[in-house]
Formats: C-alpha cells, sequence, structure tokens
C-alpha cells in the first residue's frame, strides 16, 4: 500500500535537524566527556573513531534506508519495516518489537533526568543555586530536589515532581502537532539556539586561564591536553572498545528505532546517504568539539590533574548537576551561563525524548489507522503511568535497570537485527541500490563489504562478550543491593510485559490489516 495519507517532513533541513536533535542529547555533553577522560583521553578517540566508522556511519545509512523503504509502505515502525524487506518470514515482525519498546523504555526515564535540566535553568535564572559553592553543598541541593533526602534547600516540598510534570507535558505538546507542525518545527529552532549557547560556553571555558595562581599548571591548554593526550596502553584493554562502541550507539541514537520512524516520513527519492551523513556530523561536531570542550577542561582548571579523575568517574549526573555549577558559581554572571548550561541540556534533551515518542505514535497510526491526537492521548496516558516508577523509585536503582535494559542491551541487539536483514535478507546489492536512490553522494563502495560482514560481525563480538561476562551476574542482580533487589525484579516484570504488550498488538494489528484485505502483511 502507498504511503499517501501519512504525515512528511516540510523540507530536507527539517529532517537533518530532527535527526540531528534525535542523537545530540545529555550523551554529548555529560557522557562523552566523562567516557573519554576515565578511559584513557586521547587513547579513548582510537576506538571511538574506530566505532564510529564501522559501526555509527553504517548503521545510520541502514536505518535511513530501511525506514524510508518501509514508509514507501505505509509502516513508519519496525514491525511493519521488517515485515516489507522479508514477507515470507511470519516471525520478523515480532523481532521488530523492539524498535517501539526500546524508545518507549528510554522515554520513561529519560523525561526524568530531562526535566532536572529544565528545573536547574529555573533555579539558574532566579538565584537559588549561586549561593552553593562547595561540592557537597551542591550534591545535597541535587538530593534535596530530586527527594532522596530533607535538606535546607527544599525541605519536604519535592519540586522534581512538578517539573517532570511540565516537560512530560512539553514534549507531548510537541508530537500531537505531527511532523511538520511539531516535530520539524521545535528541531529547526532548538537545535541552532543550543550549538549557539554550547558556542558561548566554550568561548568562555577557552578564557579561564589559570583561576588559581598558585597552580600555575592547571591551565585550561593542560585542561584539553588531560583529555586529549593518548595513553596508548589503554588500548590494550577490551574495555575501552566496549566504552567506545557503546558511546556512538548512544550518541548517535542508532539502533533504538527512532531513526526508523524519522526516515518513513521521506518520500521514496529523498536523499538518504548525504542526509545521513550531515546528521551524523553535525552530532559529532556537537560531541567531539563542543561537548569535549566544556566541563571536563573546565573541572581540570578549577580541581586540577589529581582530583580530575575522580569526578571523571564520578557520574554524569554528578558532573553535570555537582560539578559543573560548582564551577560556573565561581565565574561572573553565574546566573547567566549556569542558565546557558542547563537550557543547551534541556534542548539536547527535549529532542531526543520527543524522537522517542515518535514510534510508539506512529505505531498506532499506521498500524490500527488511529487519528494522531488520539494516538498522541492513548500513547501519553501509558507513558504517564510508567513515568512515575523512575520518578518515586529513583533511590532504588530503577534508573540504571531501565538504562541498561532499554538504552543498552536491546539496543545493540536490535541494530544486530536490522544490520543483518539489511545486507543478508534484503540482500547487499539490493540494500545498496536502494540506499543510492535519489541519493546525492555516493557512498564509498568499501562499504558495501564494511556493512555485509564488518558491521555485523562487531556487533557479534560486543553481545558475545558481554554474554560471557556479565551475563549471569547482571540476571542473579549481584550487584544490586539487598534492599533494591524487589525493585529492580519489579522493574524487570514491568519491562516482560510491556514486551509482551507490544508484541499482542503486533498480532492483533496484522490481524485486522489482513481481514481487510491489505497487501505487504505476512501471515
Amino acid at each position: 500500500m502507498g504511503a499517501g495519507n501519512r504525515d512528511s517532513w516540510a523540507s530536507r533541513i527539517g529532517i537533518i535537524m530532527a535527526v540531528a536533535g534525535s542523537a545530540i542529547g545529555l550523551g554529548n555533553f555529560l557522557r562523552f566527556p566523562a567516557k573519554a577522560a576515565a578511559n584513557g583521553g586521547g587513547a579513548f578517540m582510537i576506538p571511538y573513531l574506530v566505532a564510529l566508522l564501522l559501526l555509527g556511519l553504517p548503521l545510520m545509512w541502514v536505518e535511513w534506508t530501511l525506514g524510508r523503504y518501509g514508509g514507501g509502505f505505509g509502516h513508519g515502525t519496525a514491525p511493519g519495516i521488517f515485515n516489507s524487506v522479508w514477507r515470507k518470514n511470519r516471525f520478523i515482525k515480532y523481532l521488530g518489537v523492539i524498535g517501539i519498546f526500546g524508545p518507549l523504555v528510554i522515554f520513561i526515564y529519560y523525561t526524568y533526568i530531562e526535566s532536572w535540566t529544565l528545573a536547574y535553568s529555573f533555579f539558574s535564572l532566579t538565584g537559588k543555586l549561586a549561593g552553593v559553592t562547595d561540592q557537597q553543598g551542591m550534591q545535597s541541593f541535587l538530593r534535596g530536589y530530586q527527594g532522596l533526602e530533607v535538606n535546607q534547600h527544599f525541605g519536604s516540598i519535592r519540586p522534581a515532581y512538578l517539573f517532570f510534570v511540565a516537560t512530560f507535558f512539553l514534549n507531548f505538546a510537541v508530537v500531537r502537532n505531527g511532523i511538520k507542525g511539531g516535530v520539524e518545527r521545535i528541531c529547526r529552532i532548538a537545535v541552532p539556539v543550543l550549538f549557539a549557547c554550547a558556542l558561548i560556553l566554550m568561548a568562555r571555558v577557552l578564557t579561564l586561564g589559570t583561576p588559581n595562581p598558585a597552580e600555575p599548571t592547571w591551565s585550561i591548554s593542560n585542561g584539553f591536553g588531560f583529555l586529549w593526550n593518548p595513553d596508548f596502553s589503554a588500548l590494550r584493554s577490551g574495555r575501552i572498545w566496549i566504552e567506545a562502541a557503546g558511546q556512538i550507539f548512544f550518541t548517535l541514537s542508532v539502533g533504538i528505532g527512532a531513526i526508523l520512524t524519522y526516515a518513513s516520513y521521506l518520500s521514496r527519492e529523498d536523499d538518504v546517504t548525504l542526509s545521513g551523513l550531515t546528521a551524523t556530523s553535525m552530532n559529532e561536531i556537537a560531541e567531539v568539539i563542543l561537548g569535549g570542550s566544556i566541563i571536563i577542561p573546565a573541572a581540570f582548571v578549577f580541581f586540577g590533574p589529581h582530583d580530575i579523575r575522580t569526578i571523571a568517574a564520578s557520574g554524569v549526573f554528578n558532573l553535570g548537576f555537582v560539578t559543573m555549577p560548582q564551577i560556573l558559581n565561581q565565574l561572573m554572571f553565574p546566573g547567566f551561563f549556569g542558565f546557558l548550561w542547563f537550557f543547551l541540556l534541556f534542548l539536547a534533551g527535549i529532542t531526543s525524548s520527543i524522537s522517542l515518542l515518535q514510534p510508539s505514535i506512529a505505531f498506532l497510526e499506521d498500524e490500527f489507522r488511529i487519528g494522531r491526537k488520539k494516538a498522541v492521548w492513548i500513547v501519553g496516558a501509558v507513558a504517564f503511568v510508567l513515568c512515575h516508577f523512575p520518578v518515586f523509585l529513583l533511590r532504588y536503582g530503577v534508573v540504571d535497570e531501565l538504562d541498561f535494559w532499554g538504552g543498552t542491551f536491546f539496543l545493540v541487539v536490535f541494530a544486530t537485527i536490522e544490520v543483518i536483514l539489511f545486507a543478508w535478507v534484503f540482500g547487499i546489492h539490493n540494500a545498496w541500490n536502494e540506499m543510492h536512490r535519489g541519493a546525492d553522494l555516493r557512498v564509498p563502495v568499501i562499504y558495501k563489504f564494511i556493512i555485509k560482514y564488518v558491521t555485523p560481525l562487531f556487533l557479534l563480538v560486543i553481545l558475545s562478550v558481554w554474554l560471557w561476562q556479565e551475563w549471569m551476574p547482571v540476571i542473579r542482580m549481584e550487584n544490586v543491593s539487598a534492599e533494591s533487589r524487589p525493585y529492580v525484579l519489579g522493574t524487570r516484570v514491568v519491562l516482560a510485559l510491556m514486551l509482551a504488550a507490544l508484541a499482542l498488538a503486533v498480532k492483533l494489528a496484522w490481524k485486522r490489516r489482513r481481514a481487510r484485505g491489505e497487501d505487504g502483511y505476512a501471515a
């Protein structure tokens, strides 16, 4: 069937900004510098770039191509797209369930964290953060905001919930207006503003000099040296290669399913090769150049080489919500720069979170013929209930559990499935021709070999290593405290029920559409 009644992008720049916005998220400015600094500095960039060339770019092109191809049959999500590629296989659509499940799971906790950035933007403008200048005070501020402790900053009030609700409804206000009127419109504004905020912050970091006269070596140049000078001995560790590959997945949003859905709204002759490369390049500029030039160099200038490793290893929450505001509060105009930092993170967050909602909405629209606004209400009601698990059970490791399954494990599994489907089932020659339909850029022919052999092998090795080293400790919850185990187990039960419900929904959708005699649906 055709896709003539589906929504579409208004412009090429719109889809590029939307995919770039989906990719540019909190990980670019928090996770990347922390991972790079904690894994050998410049040495981390070697496996990072290898993973970008062998995993990131190939998967980006695969997802753009598969999404556009499936959109030609009226499908905007992985079950229908996979079925379009392999119509003779009656089970392939159920593997596509992961492409709806993953984004929804990530949205459940990502939106709550995103709401912190909105709150801290407000606290910066109102001066509530300005009086907190030491690390202990900033940690206490964060824990008080999250409701993890009662202290002088917030008392028994829980502002985190109010900002979560505001952020949640902002997300749905955007997606309610569709692709052109909602997603594309906000991304065309938010992505340039995000870059502007990052450039101003980077310029301020570059002019820090040596704030501590007693420590002249704590300079901005040495801060960059700490981040970028390679420790080649670190390359012997398998962990650094897995960490680098994980960062590429995380930063490009590949293996999730959102890019498949975005690309499904392209027309059959729209370019995917140059557009995919452009979106990837924008993300890498945001991550490597801007993300790598703000928080770690600034922390080095204020805390020196001895404390910087502890800071880098302290976790992305501490980096973003403890270390960075502590640094900014020591500058002139702390409210202004604090607002720029947290508003930058908020824009990065919301352009990513709206992309996570789109697969669930598109599934209801395309496969059940439910109108846009009704689909948004259904997804919104389900997501709102599920979001309360991380909001109220943060202290029990629920966010970490959701992140592992939705944002790590199933992400790699889904990427492995789609690249094998693309290169081996669809066939690399057919896939290559489909990729270059209407293309403005010829992909180097070496990527035929990479996509068919190297990328799937790379993914299978990552999965195999994880299964060999980590499977049983994770299943047994060996690193989970006794207090948290019931909540982690409950989270796993909820995730299993979500998977089962989505699989049932796919079965019902195909049954209904076969009854209507629609083509392209395997029995």
